[in-house]
């Protein structure tokens, strides 16, 4: 997607303090991105929300005042320098690479002024992702606040605005990391092995929107297969009576883009009570090896005038569970109705200059390019949340996404002396190991529950019109699992479109559709049963520090230790491999390997972190990956 320029000219004022000094934090090494940011270019300048895509907009992004006090102050203390949003303040390209504790606030400052094509708009105020408490002011009033680390969130700011001239916005942050109920995935506040730094503030775009008082507020399309149609689900705001909502689906492409949405309209409906159900003809699916998408336009109708009107895309595809014509029956998954086996890497999704937040587009766009190149047909998210750009880019390319849930705990005891009492009684359950039997539920208060359930909600409401995703994981390894079966429950409830991983290597449940479990360094099955679809959620993790490319020279590691060359590698790589396709003549329908990249002390990447160098030959390793895809079928 080429980057989308706004229709008028770009309102000056709203840079403001976009300039001024700034230089990265630290001398831990960086991604060949990390040279583009700079105080005079505005970082990820890109359009953030590429399903539904206005022309309107304006980019809030690139240096804000920031202050760092007590948790409990109301008002943001004298400015201690300046910070480039939307990068955490622990990450280098943020300028600043200082930590915020519990007991800590984070503050932001800038101020911006409205284009006078946006007189008599309602204007939006639009978050990417905070993490994780977020209380926002416009003009010295507090507009709403929002908690959750990996959800987009929006304010209606229009009658906090002043009628002209410069306007105030302050935005307040506290994250308590580790050392709360809150989901916060590897994030750590001792930082080492597995965990990495945390996180903290606004680490995805912030921008505004002018929008009419009637207007969309949003849609999600799901596409049936047997039935050839599309149904389209619109909510929205203002609507007078007769206003008429329109629907219409576009012939679209692979690599089709709703910022140049196709002319030719292949069916239109009016929408009826919020929802419109379109039949689409001679319907063209999407695959890895076919990454089909259509176009959406959305448009609301006042006495055949359009007020309002949205460009998106879509998908037609559907993920399933069949029987294999074994003498066994072994459930597999299925991609628009055949078999497929399903192999990638665990993504971490980390930067060693921006910690959560890619340096560009491109740096976003280039680890999923590498992983399609080196024959995978399917990412695992691990623990993590992407920003919109990240799925947008796995529907163009055609990577299938295993989506987890940011964790609420882990068993790590060596974490345990930075966490408050009851967040060590919180989550020191007993893991079972891939084991239906051994393990034990995290005892936590309701407030976590409902937390949990808050959160994992408005991830996969932000995310389920994403049609590269096809399994969504609750859990991981035991870390804050509780009542397993009713969370599945909830999940299918919010979306029964996609498979459900109940605890990809965790406690066993019989509930969900998969069977996962973990074994490293090499491939193994530990549990099977024929009732699930049986993957190996996890192995591999073969070790290899490259020199000159290291986040930390000391405490390096990979799972059964390190290999001196890219020779080792790639031979141990081929022998798990061929160990790996016996499993699947046996029943095993996915794997996923450890992983896309070097993550802070972690050396087990196929990818250094800095992404300078891939471990591997790349040809050699893509025709091992799609042999093993291909011997499922044998």
């Amino acid at each position: 997607m080429k980057k989308f320029l706004v229709s008028f000219a770009f309102i000056a004022a709203a840079l403001f303090p976009a300039f001024g000094q700034w230089s990265p934090a630290g001398d831990n090494i960086r991604t060949p991105w990390a040279s583009e940011i700079s105080p005079d270019a505005m970082p990820l300048e890109e359009y953030p929300r590429p399903q539904m895509v206005r022309a309107q907009w304006a980019n809030l992004n690139g240096l804000w005042n920031y202050a760092i006090c007590d948790s409990s102050a109301e008002v943001m203390p004298a400015s201690q320098g300046r910070i480039m949003v939307p990068f955490a303040i622990e990450s280098s390209l943020s300028g600043v690479g200082k930590w915020v504790s519990k007991d800590q606030a984070l503050w932001y400052e800038r101020k911006f002024t409205l284009a006078r094509a946006w007189k008599g708009c309602d204007v939006l105020l639009h978050f990417g992702a905070v993490d994780w408490h977020t209380e926002v002011y416009v003009n010295d009033v507090l507009v709403g606040e929002h908690k959750g680390g990996y959800d987009p969130f929006s304010f209606d700011i229009t009658p906090y605005l002043r009628k002209s001239g410069a306007q105030s916005l302050k935005v307040k942050v506290t994250d308590a990391t580790d050392n709360s109920f809150q989901p916060r995935g590897k994030q750590c506040l001792i930082n080492r092995g597995i965990w990495y730094t945390p996180v903290t503030g606004i680490w995805q775009t912030v921008w505004l929107e002018p929008v009419p008082k009637t207007r969309i507020d949003s849609f999600c399309a799901q596409g049936d297969l047997a039935s050839s149609s599309l149904t389209v689900d619109v909510s929205t705001k203002g609507l007078a009576e007769g206003d008429v909502v329109k629907v219409s689906l576009l012939e679209g492409g692979e690599g089709y883009s709703a910022e140049k949405p196709g002319s030719q309209v292949l069916a239109q409906v009016e929408a009826s009570d919020g929802k419109a159900v379109l039949q689409v003809p001679d319907v063209k699916t999407w695959s890895p090896d076919s990454p089909y998408l259509y176009g959406l336009r959305l448009t609301v109708e006042r006495k055949g005038k359009v007020i309002d009107s949205v460009d998106g895309y879509t998908a037609m595809r559907s993920i399933s569970v069949i029987k294999d014509s074994s003498p066994n029956k072994y459930r597999r998954m299925a991609l628009n109705g055949e078999g497929i086996f399903m192999f990638g890497p665990l993504d971490q999704g980390w930067w060693p200059d921006g910690l959560y937040t890619a340096p560009t587009d491109e740096a976003l766009k280039f680890d999923i390019v590498k992983t399609k190149e080196m024959g995978y047909n399917m990412i695992r998210k691990h623990i993590k949340v992407e920003p919109a750009r990240w799925y947008y880019w796995c529907d163009v390319l055609g990577m299938m996404v295993w989506q987890d849930m940011p964790c609420i705990g882990d068993h790590d005891r060596k974490q345990m002396p930075a966490r408050d009492p009851e967040v060590v009684a919180g989550v020191s359950n007993i893991w079972g190991r891939d084991s239906f039997t051994g393990g034990t539920d995290c005892v936590i208060p309701q407030e976590w529950k409902d937390n949990y359930y808050a959160e994992w909600t408005a991830i996969i409401n932000s995310l389920k019109c994403f049609q590269s995703i096809v399994v969504w994981v609750p859990f991981n390894e035991a870390w804050g699992q509780f009542d397993t079966e009713a969370v599945v429950d909830y999940t299918r409830g919010l979306d029964s479109t996609r498979l459900i991983n109940a605890a990809s290597g965790g406690n066993l449940h019989f509930c969900g559709d998969i069977l996962d479990v973990h074994h490293y360094p090499c491939p193994a099955m530990n549990a099977f049963d024929r009732k699930f679809v049986n993957v190996l959620g996890e192995y591999g993790g073969i070790g290899y520090p490259v020199e000159g490319h290291l986040w930390q020279i000391e405490d390096k590691w990979g799972y059964g230790g390190v290999k001196k060359s890219f020779e080792e590698v790639l031979t141990q790589y081929a022998d798990f491999a061929d160990m790996l396709k016996v499993f699947v003549q046996t029943g095993c329908a996915a794997a996923v390997y450890t992983q896309t990249t070097d993550v802070e002390g972690e050396v087990n990447g196929l990818i250094t972190y800095d992404r300078e160098v891939v471990k591997v030959d790349e040809a050699k390793i893509a025709e091992i990956n799609r042999s093993v895809i291909a011997s499922m079928a044998k």
